[in-house]
């Protein structure tokens, strides 16, 4: 395990209010780092770039389909956007460098999945300045 993976571990997967983890480039559009068995494609990483660049406000209206479920919006901004699907979610952080993205799953309270994926991308845009 290499070093920003075991940081997505650490400060996300400990909280057991995440389920799986990574981090996007958005330089290159790359998957950059992820927690095992989160296996992020190319056109997801795309997707959820071109959903805070290109498509924010139709995320807002329309939700997003990722990895084959659809999920509605519950926020999004120009940092963050957070879409839900029953007892299951998604959170996407940007930074300057970065799109942080987290699940979580039936059991798992959001809250803490927002606030652990959130306080990682402040440690994130302060290691960017």
């Amino acid at each position: 395990m290499n070093q920003i993976q075991s940081l997505l571990s650490d400060c996300l997967i400990r909280t057991k209010h995440v389920e799986h983890a990574a981090i996007i480039k958005l330089k290159d559009e790359t998957v950059w780092a992820s927690t095992l068995g989160f296996n992020l494609q190319p056109q997801h990483a795309l997707l959820l770039s071109s959903a805070f660049f290109k498509n924010l406000l139709h995320v807002r209206r329309e939700g997003l389909y990722f990895k084959e479920t659809h999920y509605k919006c519950v926020r999004a901004d120009e940092c963050s956007i957070y879409l839900k699907n029953e007892d299951r979610g998604l959170i996407a952080v940007k930074t300057d460098s970065y799109i942080l993205v987290a699940t979580y799953s039936e059991g798992m309270y959001p809250s803490v999945c927002v606030e652990a994926l959130e306080k990682l991308a402040e440690y994130f845009r302060d290691k960017e300045n």
